[in-house]
C-alpha cells in the first residue's frame, strides 16, 4: 500500500528547510553573496534562490549557472531579499503539489461528481482543495457547516457532512480548474507566511550555529535569561541559560516599524547585559531597517549583522565562547537599587 502523502503545510515545511540548507551552502560558498561564481550555484534550487533574491522570477529564462552569475554581477547594487529568495522555491514546490492534489480529486470523484464520506475521511490532506471546490473560503464558515476538521484528520460524521455540502454546491460542468488553483493561492500564501514567521530566519541562524559546532539553546528550550528589570527569553542563548555567555535576537523589520522594534530590542539587550557581565549581545536583522536605527542599535549590541552573514557570525561567536574577549564591544552598567 502506498504511503499517504503529507499535507500542503507539511510539504511546505520540508521544502523551506531544504531551501534554507541550500541558501546556507550558497552564502558560505560566496562569502555572504559577495563573491558569486558559477561553481557556487550547484543545482536548480540554489539558482532559484540567487535569482529570486535579486528580484527575478523562476520563469525568467536563465538556464545555466553562468547566466545566473552574470545576472548577479549585473544587479549587485540591488538589496538581496532573503525571504523572497527562499520562499520562491517553496511556492514552486507546493503549487506543483496543489495541481497534483486537484488532479487526484478529479480522478477519484469521477470528474467532481461523486464525493463520498469514505474518500474524504481517508484523504484529509485534500481538504484545501475540497474547501475551494465548495466555495467555502473561511475556516469559521467551514466549521459552522461541517464541524471541526483539518487536513490532518476528518472524522466520519464530519466527512459525511462535507460530502453533502460538496454534492449541493459543486456543479461538475462549471468547474474551472484554473480558477480553483487561483483560489488555492490564498491558502498557499497563508502557509508560507506562517512558516516565514515561525521557521525561516531563526532556522538560518540555528543551522549556521550547528554548522560551526556552536552550542546553544532555543527560546522554547529554557525558562528565562535573567535580567535587571525582568527575566525573559532570547531567541538563542549560548551555550545555555545556566551559564550564558552570549545571546542572539533575530528580527525582521520594515522601515515603518524600525524605530519601535529598535527600542524594544535595545532595552532587552540593556536589561540582560546589565545583569550578566561580559554577555555578548547579537542582533541578526532582515528587512527594511533604517540606517539610523541600525547605527543606534550598534551602540548597544556588540554585533548587528544581516541574516545573510549568519555563517560568519557563528564563527565569531564561537571564538568568543572559546575565550576571545576581543569580540566583546560593550560593557553595560545597569542596576536598580533602593532609594
Amino acid at each position: 500500500m502506498a504511503a499517504r502523502p503529507g499535507t500542503l503545510y507539511q510539504a511546505a515545511n520540508e521544502e523551506i528547510l531544504r531551501c534554507i540548507e541550500a541558501y546556507l551552502v550558497l552564502t558560505k560558498a560566496t562569502k555572504g553573496l559577495s563573491d558569486v561564481t558559477p561553481g557556487a550555484i550547484v543545482n536548480g534550487r540554489t539558482q532559484t534562490i540567487l535569482l529570486a533574491g535579486l528580484g527575478l522570477g523562476i520563469a525568467h529564462g536563465i538556464d545555466s549557472a553562468e547566466e545566473a552569475c552574470a545576472e548577479w554581477k549585473r544587479r549587485q547594487a540591488l538589496p538581496f531579499d532573503t525571504e523572497t529568495a527562499i520562499t520562491a522555491g517553496v511556492y514552486q514546490n507546493i503549487r506543483a503539489i496543489g495541481i497534483t492534489f486537484l488532479d487526484d480529486v478529479e480522478r477519484s470523484t469521477e470528474g467532481f461528481k461523486q464525493f463520498s464520506a469514505e474518500f474524504i475521511a481517508a484523504n484529509p490532506y485534500f481538504l484545501p482543495i475540497l474547501q475551494h471546490l465548495s466555495g467555502v473560503f473561511s475556516k469559521a464558515k467551514l466549521k459552522e457547516l461541517v464541524g471541526s476538521v483539518s487536513d490532518t484528520g476528518i472524522s466520519r460524521p464530519a466527512a459525511a457532512r462535507l460530502a453533502k455540502v460538496l454534492a449541493e454546491r459543486v456543479d461538475p460542468a462549471r468547474i474551472n480548474k484554473g480558477e480553483i488553483l487561483q483560489r488555492l493561492e490564498s491558502t498557499l500564501e497563508g502557509i508560507v507566511r506562517d512558516l516565514v514567521g515561525r521557521v525561516l530566519l531563526e532556522t538560518i541562524v540555528a543551522e549556521a550555529l550547528k554548522d560551526a559546532s556552536v552550542p546553544y539553546q532555543r527560546e522554547e528550550e529554557y525558562e528565562s535569561l535573567v535580567g535587571v528589570v525582568y527575566d525573559f527569553r532570547a531567541d538563542f542563548v549560548l551555550p545555555n541559560a545556566t551559564n550564558p555567555k552570549a545571546f542572539i535576537e533575530v528580527r525582521k523589520s520594515s522601515s515603518r516599524h524600525a524605530s519601535l522594534y529598535a527600542k524594544d530590542k535595545m532595552f532587552s539587550a540593556i536589561n540582560w547585559k546589565g545583569r550578566n557581565k561580559n554577555l555578548l549581545a547579537v542582533l541578526v536583522v532582515d528587512g527594511d531597517w533604517t540606517g539610523e536605527t541600525l547605527r543606534v542599535m550598534a551602540n548597544v549590541f556588540d554585533y548587528v549583522v544581516p541574516v545573510g552573514r549568519s555563517a560568519e557570525l557563528a564563527e565569531t561567536v564561537k571564538s568568543y565562547l572559546n575565550g576571545d574577549i576581543s569580540k566583546l564591544k560593550w560593557l553595560i552598567e545597569f542596576r536598580i537599587s533602593p532609594a
